[in-house]
């Protein structure tokens, strides 16, 4: 089990996924190891919810990471995101969901390979 810990965050640091490593098994691993942080977004025409979660590995890396569901959806997708993406969101999301998301976490649409491609 620790080394499969091991692979996962190992996999994760290097922003890729494997045909070993799905998005939903990296989507199950992050969300148990911690409590995550809700926004929601009520009037929002495009974002229902994100979920910000950090993950700590055994060597006090921390890896940062937004949960996302968009309106008209009940996928989440999954971004690895930087260290300061969820208190940015936090502070816009109330006025555009939607730019928000555009701004701080679209950005890192390709760091997992697990976030929809709005090209």
């Amino acid at each position: 089990m620790k080394n499969t810990i091991l692979i996962l965050i190992f996999l994760l640091g290097m922003g890729t996924t494997t045909a070993q490593t799905s998005c939903k098994e990296i989507m199950d691993f992050v969300t148990s190891q911690s409590y995550g942080s809700n926004y929601y977004s009520y009037s929002s025409d495009a974002i229902r919810q994100v979920t910000f979660y950090e993950v700590t590995d055994e060597d006090y890396n921390h890896y940062y990471f937004a949960v996302v569901q968009f309106i008209g959806s009940y996928k989440k997708y999954i971004y690895q995101v930087g260290s300061n993406t969820e208190l940015n969101y936090s502070m816009y999301y109330l006025n555009s969901a939607g730019k928000a998301f555009w701004k701080y976490i679209e950005p890192y649409n390709d760091s997992l390979g697990c976030a929809p491609d709005f090209d």
